[in-house]
């Protein structure tokens, strides 16, 4: 069962987050990341474990749809209200497909899982065009969230992130994530597996099948509580979690991660990174059995065994 942290020491997350991030006193075992960007932020004490760049502006891709998300949930638009994909939804900056054709009615509901979980494009700019005062509301409502949470150099112009002037810091995307958490919806969405959706084609409907563009929520060795991938050229792979790793909340933020499967290596290097210091920090008890020795009476009967505490340390 996935553990979330929805809410922990947020005055120390944002008093940490106000400051730029300094070089940080790494272990000699800390990771050497792929990503060009990167943070891995302790909830529970409100600290930077590790950063770099952490402070450069730089596209973001399809993380925006989690501030999509939040923009739609604030709203409390109806999540049973059909929405309609239409020729404004076409992606004419990148050119990218779906499967999701002209036509195409869902439930607002449906709509946001699968923008948050497959990261669909025609379904996270319906989402943008159907806000209360069409599309230019929905993004400057997006704006003034992102200033409401403190992310002072994060900007964006479109619902889902196929434009490169959606732009922000890995730090700044720390604060979205923890945002995020608060919402059971984004949780939930973002950590499934799968997902089905029936659309009707005139005559016949067809069933589709989605899975999460992160495919980290499938292994086993994973606890991730809130997940978001994103790619365009401009901005490289990204990636951005709230995960448990060796009982510890953390967030991770990735960005600009260029090898197809760097973002997911990155991640890894980072939880076992994270384990084997707990290794390493964590003392451990050992029971010592005294050996018979001719004085062993002065020691008096309850002392026939000692406990002693050993720090044990990794190789």
């Amino acid at each position: 069962m996935r553990k979330l942290a929805v809410s922990l020491v947020s005055a120390f997350l944002a008093g940490l987050l106000s400051q730029p991030v300094m070089a940080l006193e790494l272990s000699a075992n800390a990771p050497r990341l792929e990503s060009n960007a990167a943070i891995v932020i302790d909830q529970e004490q409100g600290s930077a474990l590790y950063a770099k760049n952490a402070r450069a502006v730089m596209p973001i891709a399809s993380i925006t749809k989690l501030m999509t998300a939040i923009v739609v949930l604030d709203a409390r638009l109806p999540l049973d209200e059909p929405l309609e994909v239409t020729h404004e939804d076409l992606d004419f900056v990148k050119g990218t497909r779906s499967r999701l054709g002209t036509g195409t009615v869902l439930t607002r509901r449906e709509m946001l899982k699968l923008a948050l979980m497959a990261s669909e494009n025609r379904a996270a700019s319906a989402l943008g065009r159907h806000y209360p005062g069409g599309f230019p509301a929905f993004v400057s409502a997006m704006n003034r969230k992102a200033r409401e949470l403190g992310m002072r150099d994060t900007r964006f112009v479109d619902s889902t992130g196929l434009n490169p002037d959606n732009v922000s810091t890995a730090q700044d995307l720390v604060r979205l994530v923890e945002a995020g958490l608060r919402y059971p919806v984004i949780r939930d969405f973002t950590t499934s597996e799968s997902h089905y959706v029936e659309v009707d084609e005139g005559r016949r409907s067809r069933v589709l099948s989605y899975n999460n563009s992160n495919g980290l929520v499938r292994a086993r060795n994973w606890d991730i509580g809130l997940s978001k991938t994103g790619y365009i050229s401009e901005a490289g792979r990204c990636l951005v979690m709230q995960a448990q790793i060796a009982a510890k909340p953390v967030i991770i933020v990735l960005l600009d991660s260029w090898g197809k499967m760097s973002r997911i290596a990155d991640a890894n290097r980072i939880r076992h990174w994270l384990e084997g210091e707990t290794r390493v920090r964590e003392p451990r008890t050992v029971r010592v059995r005294n050996q018979a020795a001719p004085r062993a009476s002065k020691l008096g009967r309850n002392a026939r065994h000692e406990t002693r505490r050993v720090n044990t340390r990794r190789a």
